[in-house]
């Protein structure tokens, strides 16, 4: 049976996931049945077509009779400013992907549902736990899917990179407290020059003339998924200028003594075995440029790996903030579908 996804909001995540399914096998499953994005179409188009960091789209892309022909199927496009400002209900949507990031607490969310959505996915956190039925980081925690879920979320880029690492790391060695900084590259949220735009004062300056503090929800999100490692997750993030692929720096103290290599030799296997095409491992002098496009949520720098003594560890971690995390929602929604067909044939026998 086809699944019928719906996009709302159509900007780097959005435009993301739609590229990641078009070039996957899943296209023969999913089919997308809506946009709903208040930019005009001709934009919606040409930045569908023309990307400058992920290149051009491998397939056609035009302006059809209110909406989007993309590889020649019709896709229609709203512009509503609100989460039922839609009807997805006569739409008969299966799945939307909400990826505006503008809503996040239950009682917004819940205005989808009622509107028709049958099932919610966020690309961004919860604004708390409660918020939504589930927490997923493909590849962690997805065996929790039920199928009778109505709202999930996918995390973060950050936390889909950490999460299986820090994972790893504490059942081999124990982890005692870890501080991590996320190197993240520029977002939509700050200005190309200085400009009064933001409460946060640090996001009112140029993105691209200086590396610049910005807060970050990484560690309450860390502690939702891995509930042991709470009051022990320190995090902070610094916005560089680069467009695309963010790095994580991560400190731990282990409570199990351990060296570079048997660090090395624990991610390197989980990478080549059950982490393989979501988790990745390379020892080569590597720039963040490497990884742009890259569909993995961590790739593991073991020739950056260091020890101080036995039991103090740094770590770096690459990730395609845009393409990897894509990706992942991509897995989410195929899995969810899984699971809501085997629930929905067990609730008819």
């Amino acid at each position: 049976m086809t699944v019928r996804i719906a996009i709302n909001g159509y900007g780097r995540i959005g435009r993301c996931f739609l590229r990641a399914l078009m070039g996957s096998p899943l296209r023969e499953r999913f089919s997308v049945v809506a946009i709903n994005e208040p930019s005009e179409l001709e934009s919606m188009a040409y930045l569908t077509r023309f990307d400058s960091t992920h290149g051009c789209f491998p397939g056609s892309v035009e302006v059809g009779d209110g909406g989007l022909r993309i590889n020649g199927a019709e896709i229609p496009v709203f512009h509503a400013s609100a989460p039922d400002g839609v009807d997805w209900r006569a739409l008969d949507v299966d799945l939307l992907i909400e990826a505006s990031g503008r809503y996040a607490r239950r009682d917004e969310l819940e205005r989808f549902l009622r509107a028709g959505c049958r099932r919610l996915l966020l690309s961004h956190p919860g604004h708390s736990a409660a918020d939504v039925d589930k927490t997923v980081v493909f590849g962690h925690n997805e065996g929790l899917i039920t199928g009778d879920e109505r709202i999930v979320s996918a995390a973060s880029c950050t936390t889909n990179a950490i999460v299986p690492v820090l994972a790893l790391l504490d059942a081999a060695y124990g982890i005692d407290h870890t501080l991590m900084t996320t190197l993240h590259s520029v977002m939509n949220d700050q200005p190309l020059i200085d400009g009064y735009h933001h409460a946060d004062l640090h996001r009112t300056r140029s993105a691209m003339q200086s590396m610049i503090p910005v807060a970050t929800g990484l560690a309450r999100g860390v502690e939702r998924l891995l509930p042991e490692l709470a009051g022990r997750v320190e995090t902070k993030a610094i916005r560089v200028p680069v467009v695309n692929v963010s790095a994580i720096d991560l400190v731990a103290t282990l409570q199990r003594p351990t060296t570079v290599e048997a660090v090395n030799a624990l991610l390197r296997t989980a990478a080549e075995g059950q982490g393989s095409g979501r988790m990745a491992y390379t020892a080569a002098p590597h720039a963040s440029i490497d990884f742009n496009h890259s569909p993995h949520s961590a790739i593991v720098d073991g020739g950056q790996t260091q020890m101080s003594g036995a039991h103090l560890l740094n770590l770096l971690v690459w990730f395609d903030n845009e393409w990897g995390f894509a990706n992942r929602m991509l897995d989410v929604a195929a899995c969810w579908a899984d699971r809501t067909a085997v629930a929905g044939a067990a609730r008819t026998r």
